[in-house]
């Protein structure tokens, strides 16, 4: 079992991480501090996994950021691409050196404000538009937590509200300048979008191309499976039911059993090489750090 997760961690942790120096500038902070319940959730990739294909979800229901990641991007034809520049930015944004994670993000956003269109409907959208960019900041984030609190270890009220500042000054510089800081900003921010979200034969099709996608062994693709189907598990009720997944795309409850035990035995595994392990080192921090 530590094989797959060591395999997922290798989908979420991409060859291009290798060019990435976790380790320097020497003692240099990231833009989120350690000890944070960030680096406490982006540890897992069990989590990750979980937590961005759940993103992805909630993502494609807004129809102007739905025609952005399916236009704009190789989700169709390179899903496992796709998925390891997503999670390298999340590596970075929580573990690198403030000034690499600043560097990125400037990449990022200059790729961002040449993405532009118009959606089936013909409303025109722009990737770098405050509001979508606000979008995709809390399914992310909601994504990631939720996923981490599911099915690695309960999170109170305070320690979720803890996880949505932190990543607000990261936010502002993706560009999502009113990214919920808190649970309840989240929650008013979902009702406020709750409008403007809709089915689309586009979610399904999602689905089934992470099902295809050679993420895991043959011989491990059946927890592949699981995983996805983990990530339906804690997309809202009211939300499953817009986009028409229906219980058969969800969790049985020993499901969701066996998915909370690999999730904490993901994090109990420090792994060596990896970001969170390499962004000790530059801080002069113990990895076993990690596992507090």
């Amino acid at each position: 079992m530590l094989r797959a997760i060591q395999r997922i961690r290798g989908t979420l942790q991409p060859r291009a991480a290798a060019r990435v120096d976790f380790t320097r500038p020497a003692g240099e902070p990231a833009l989120i501090p350690a000890g944070s319940i960030s680096w406490s959730v982006f540890k897992n990739p069990l989590a990750l996994f979980i937590g961005g294909s759940a993103a992805v979800l909630l993502e494609l229901a807004e129809p102007r950021v739905r025609s952005g990641v399916w236009d704009h991007t190789s989700f169709r034809t390179n899903p496992l691409e796709r998925m390891e520049r997503t999670g390298l930015a999340a590596l970075v944004t929580v573990y690198a050196a403030h000034s690499t994670a600043e560097a990125m993000i400037r990449g990022v956003n200059a790729l961002h404000a040449r993405v532009h269109g118009v959606t089936p409907r013909g409303d025109a959208y722009r990737a770098d538009d405050p509001v979508l960019l606000d979008w995709v900041q809390a399914t992310a984030s909601f994504g990631f937590l939720e996923a981490y609190a599911r099915f690695v270890r309960p999170l109170d009220r305070d320690e979720r509200d803890r996880f949505y500042a932190e990543g607000a000054a990261a936010g502002r510089l993706y560009g999502a300048l009113r990214a919920p800081r808190s649970s309840a900003e989240l929650e008013a921010q979902f009702e406020a979008m709750r409008p403007h979200l809709e089915a689309s034969p586009i979610v399904f099709e999602f689905l089934e191309i992470m099902r295809r996608a050679e993420i895991l062994p043959r011989v491990l693709r059946p927890l592949q499976h699981l995983l996805l189907r983990a990530s339906v598990e804690i997309t809202p009720d009211w939300l499953r039911q817009r986009l028409g997944l229906g219980p058969e795309h969800g969790l049985r409850p020993w499901e969701v059993r066996l998915v909370r035990a690999l999730g904490r035995l993901a994090d109990r595994a420090t792994l060596p090489g990896s970001p969170p392990v390499l962004a000790c080192q530059r801080l002069g921090l113990s990895p076993r750090s990690l596992r507090r």
